[in-house]
């Protein structure tokens, strides 16, 4: 972890929690999935063995301290050099991994052909299909995800179950806000959108810029300056759909990592394309994100490839209906006319036609919103996905008689020069 928003703690509190503080040294700052020049967080296809055996160790060290030898299951997130430590420090102890979609992407890439930048990246595919075969089950959000990543992986299907993610029925609910108060704050009193090269706070509102979000409808677009997001796509489509919606409305960005963005930066298509009403508000704390979602009226995520969608879900529980394209996550999550619009990929015809539809009719999205708000709940609250998680982590722990760790874990059980 490191601090400052998107600290892992604010995630887990109230839970015994052993810190791994990359800014004081415990570790080498974990590796991303994504490559994003300038990012602090390095891609794993550029890290050689040497840096390899540096995360190792590191991980190694911690899940020692942590007794992850006398665990019965290790239920670690995506496939890392953790699962690495673990084979070496808690061989016979059973390993559940829970997928999130960004290191198939990468193993994607990798499959179709990697950047030339990536000079290790077959090792870590490597790396990550040995850590896959040594898991006793993995996790998906979706069925769809199945086939693609058993086929990325190159292990059985039969290893797979499948878990959408949830969340916190407290913290996402209907509340009533006034919008008016909440966006003037957010966007003129503490600004925290940013340009190219800017720091956060480079990009701020008038007060007469932002009036107009108390009477339009509001769309919010959550996530990161990313080019699967497709937000220029999302900016040039609002805009079309300003143009010929008959109520006022407006467009609020809610993301993008300071300093952190992949493609035409969101300030370069507002300019470029001439889009009115767009409102960048930056980077915010995850336990914010409810405010931000009642203080609007329509959730719109254009992004083609989200493996779940989790703000969907989120926001759908703040009674916000969505607007998502028809692949993945989304088209398990949103029911076509009953919970929300789903969209064509790429289509950004498609996109500013539901985003019409949406604005001018006010009875329709409260229908959809209060639809979705009860599918939020009985499907994705926490408690619900805690119960399923709960009991794959017991049949990985009750399966295991004896220790059975593979071949190749063995080898690299010798030392780093097996670390490839």
């Amino acid at each position: 972890m490191s601090s400052g928003l998107g600290d892992a703690r604010s995630f887990y509190s109230g839970l015994d929690l052993r810190v791994v503080d990359f800014e004081a040294g415990d570790a080498p700052m974990h590796p991303s999935f994504e490559d994003r020049p300038g990012a602090p967080d390095r891609c794993f296809a550029l890290l050689d063995d040497e840096e390899y055996g540096e995360q190792v160790r590191a991980w190694s060290r911690h899940l020692e301290k942590a007794d992850a030898a006398d665990a019965d299951v290790l239920y670690l997130h995506h496939l890392t050099p953790m699962n690495e430590a673990a084979a070496r420090i808690a061989p016979q102890v059973p390993v559940v991994g829970h997928l999130h979609g960004t290191e198939l992407m990468m193993l994607e890439r990798i499959a179709a052909g990697p950047p030339d930048r990536w000079i290790h990246a077959e090792a870590w595919a490597r790396r990550m299909r040995r850590w896959a075969a040594q898991c006793s089950g993995l996790i998906v959000h979706t069925v769809d995800e199945v086939a693609d990543a058993a086929a990325l992986l190159m292990v059985d299907p039969k290893m797979f179950s499948v878990v959408p993610n949830g969340f916190d029925p407290e913290r996402f609910k209907p509340e009533v806000v006034e919008k008016g108060d909440f966006w003037h704050r957010q966007l003129v009193e503490s600004p925290k959108g940013w340009l190219p090269g800017e720091p956060e706070g480079s990009v701020s509102y008038e007060t007469p810029q932002v009036a107009l979000l108390d009477e339009a409808v509001v769309l919010i677009a959550v996530g990161r300056f990313t080019e699967v997001k497709r937000l220029s796509l999302l900016i040039r489509s609002f805009e079309v759909a300003r143009c010929k919606a008959r109520r006022p409305c407006a467009l609020v960005i809610l993301g993008g990592h300071p300093g952190e963005w992949e493609g035409e930066h969101p300030t370069e298509t507002i300019q470029d394309s001439d889009a009115q009403n767009v409102f960048l508000a930056g980077w915010h704390d995850h336990s914010e994100l409810g405010a931000f979602f009642n203080a609007a009226d329509v959730q719109v995520l254009a992004s083609v490839r989200e493996q779940f969608g989790l703000s969907l879900v989120e926001g759908m529980a703040c009674a916000l209906p969505p607007i998502a394209v028809n692949r993945f996550g989304p088209k398990v999550i949103i029911e076509d006319g009953e919970t929300g619009w789903l969209v064509p990929p790429d289509d950004g015809a498609a996109l500013a036609d539901a985003m019409i539809d949406a604005i001018d009719h006010g009875e329709e999205r409260i229908r959809r919103g209060m639809a979705g708000r009860r599918a939020a709940m009985s499907r994705w609250t926490w408690p619900a996905i805690a119960g399923d998680i709960a009991l794959l982590l017991q049949e990985a722990s009750d399966s295991i008689s004896e220790p059975d760790v593979p071949d190749t874990a063995r080898a690299d059980l010798a030392g780093p020069k097996h670390l490839n």
